[in-house]
């Protein structure tokens, strides 16, 4: 099934944290997409910038910071063409063990759900190569039970144009937050450009819970990349 990506954002208050990754209209770009949204102060205090291989999260007062674990990490890493994005810092251990010649799943089996009970976070993570092939996956509690941890990884190897897998870390807001279930979200790109996508995301997702937004286009041949980042503390 598939679904209308500003539809999903719209109609969820919480998603989130969420991963958006797929092929743009022309098959000529692989596309990347990454949102945060907060509840809390700590979380809502936050904003992305440009780094030299992708982006990080950093505290926009550092005056109101209260904890920085969890909220300031990597969500964005390039390693030799390759795009890693994730929800933590789990982004390191994938670029760390793909750099000692593993595949991204080999580090993520060292890593679970964050430690944040009683909503234990899932951890979702997401692959492009540079031919643009992607993969996502998420690391969860079973039903909230933290004495077990699920890993399911999902791999696209022929993605087609104009479409592209969803994936966040609720399924919805609640006490605690359930995590998403089942498989990414099948959803439509019709947007040409970073710009064009970007703005469709961030006007969708929930006005009092979204901080920031990360969108990159990847041109397959050359791999030059037009990103944008939306931030709401400017």
């Amino acid at each position: 099934m598939m679904y209308d990506i500003a539809k999903l954002l719209r109609e969820n208050t919480y998603p989130g944290r969420g991963i958006l990754l797929g092929r743009s209209k022309d098959d000529r770009k692989a596309v990347a997409a990454y949102f945060i949204m907060g509840r809390s102060q700590n979380s809502r205090n936050r904003v992305f910038e440009m780094t030299e291989d992708g982006i990080r999260t950093r505290a926009f007062d550092e005056s109101r910071m209260e904890d920085p674990s969890l909220i300031i990490y990597h969500p964005v890493r390039v390693l030799n063409g390759t795009t890693i994005v994730t929800n933590g810092d789990q982004t390191d251990t994938i670029r760390d063990h793909m750099a000692a010649g593993h595949c991204y799943r080999h580090g993520l089996h060292t890593r679970t759900f964050e430690p944040d009970g009683p909503n234990w976070t899932p951890r979702i993570s997401g692959v492009i190569t540079p031919d643009g092939k992607y993969s996502l996956s998420i690391l969860k509690s079973m039903d909230g039970d933290p004495a077990c941890c699920c890993r399911y990884f999902f791999e696209y190897d022929r993605p087609l144009p104009g479409t592209g897998h969803f994936i966040h870390t609720y399924k919805c807001d609640g006490d605690p937050i359930p995590s998403f279930e089942g498989e990414p979200e099948l959803v439509a790109l019709e947007a040409e450009s970073a710009r064009e996508l970007a703005d469709l995301l961030w006007a969708n997702l929930n006005e009092d819970n979204k901080v920031s937004l990360y969108v990159s286009y990847i041109d397959i041949e050359t791999g030059e990349a037009d990103s944008v980042i939306v931030n709401k503390n400017v």
